[in-house]
């Protein structure tokens, strides 16, 4: 008798459950990753956004919800994101995505320093993991970060130096790999996502942003996910298969699926 081993592929950083971003092929979008074997963690980035994240995740199979507010959002407010946490949604499994991001300092950096602060305590009061956004604040980041014990996450959408990656992974922080890996043409990115260790790494898509390779021009979706996957196990000469237990297993044990 063959058994047949499937690997599920979890893409842990998505956007579908934003209409905005799919307007008209939400559900088409859902069905083409369910059909390819894909589970999926919806992220948040505002109050509202994290309402429709958890009413997504609680209505779709395969599907679990991270809330909290992108640094950008901030100056709208993030408390209440709180009032959900105390709800206790059975596939909210996540704080995120939260942070600095002083690229395009879209609220002011006091503001998103008082929103990180007071959201990073809500990861330690409800012992939940976190999805970080940071962009170009490190030296404000990590001094907050490390006021707060036992927060466990992941740096999603990670494209800076191999020194914050020694810090990160010195603190236990998986690395998300999306798109970006599959196409940046900066040597010293791609030495980087190469000296990954896969123990620490999450596969995502950041959909509808970020479309790898071959796909680029297209709109991303988390079927995409596993390209991510087939160019670290091309870059590695690894088997794909590694690749997708291995990750799959990480996203697994950070939020606890």
């Amino acid at each position: 008798m063959c058994v047949i081993l499937v690997i599920m592929i979890i893409d842990s950083h998505c956007h579908i459950h934003d209409s905005h971003f799919f307007p008209e092929n939400q559900e088409a979008v859902y069905s083409r990753a369910r059909q390819a074997g894909t589970d999926m963690i919806v992220v948040a980035t505002s109050e509202s956004d994290a309402e429709a994240a958890i009413a997504f995740a609680d209505s779709h199979e395969g599907v679990w919800a991270v809330a909290g507010v992108h640094p950008h959002d901030t100056k709208e407010g993030w408390q209440r994101v709180e009032a959900l946490l105390k709800q206790k949604p059975s596939v909210l499994v996540g704080i995120g995505e939260i942070g600095l991001d002083y690229f395009y300092d879209n609220s002011p950096r006091d503001v998103q320093i008082r929103a990180l602060e007071e959201q990073l305590q809500w990861a330690v009061d409800y012992d939940l993991p976190v999805s970080f956004h940071v962009r170009e604040a490190y030296d404000d980041f990590w001094p907050l970060f490390d006021n707060f014990r036992g927060i466990r996450g992941v740096l999603h959408c990670f494209t800076d130096t191999a020194s914050t990656l020694e810090k990160a992974l010195e603190r236990g922080l998986y690395i998300g790999v999306n798109g970006i890996s599959t196409f940046t043409k900066d040597a010293s990115q791609q030495a980087m996502f190469a000296s990954l260790p896969l123990e620490k790494m999450l596969l995502e898509t950041d959909a509808p942003f970020l479309t790898p390779k071959p796909f680029r021009g297209k709109i991303n979706e988390p079927v995409y996910v596993v390209e991510v996957a087939r160019h670290q196990a091309e870059v590695r000469n690894l088997p794909l298969g590694d690749i997708l237990s291995q990750t799959t297993t990480n996203t697994r044990n950070l939020f606890a699926l």
